[in-house]
């Protein structure tokens, strides 16, 4: 499930909730937003983060995130927030992550997920059936 060069994108419309006084996205919720498509982007592969903590006991916690801001987003933005896995190692995930908004691109990351056992959030391996699809 977790290939290098896997693309997904997950729409997101931009909220008042999302925007400062003058109608702009506020920088932290980039943050949300790819969240979100993480979020999606592991559904999309049957992979449902409340089972894996309960039947594996694992869960994923970024572990590193750099944003590069190039352009704002506004009040009622439609966007296209995407994922690509750029390298999987035993306990972690290195994504590289975009919004963008009709194909201009306002904000680019750099994140990395580790795999962390949920009762003590030490690191541990990716989970078998993840790497096990992933060689399908």
């Amino acid at each position: 499930m977790i290939c290098e060069g896997d693309l997904f994108e997950w729409p997101v419309r931009v909220y008042y909730e999302d925007t400062d006084a003058g109608g702009v996205v506020y920088y932290a919720n980039y943050l949300k937003f790819m969240e979100r498509a993480r979020t999606e982007w592991l559904r999309s592969h049957g992979l449902d983060l409340a089972q894996l903590v309960r039947d594996e006991n694992a869960m994923f916690v970024v572990r590193q995130a750099q944003l590069d801001f190039h352009r704002p987003a506004h009040l009622s933005d439609n966007l296209a927030v995407s994922v690509q896995v750029q390298r999987r190692r035993r306990v972690s995930v290195d994504l590289a992550q975009a919004v963008s908004r009709n194909e201009t691109l306002l904000c680019a990351a750099q994140v990395r997920l580790a795999c962390v056992d949920s009762r003590t959030l030490r690191p541990r391996l990716l989970p078998a059936s993840l790497i096990e699809e992933s060689n399908n």
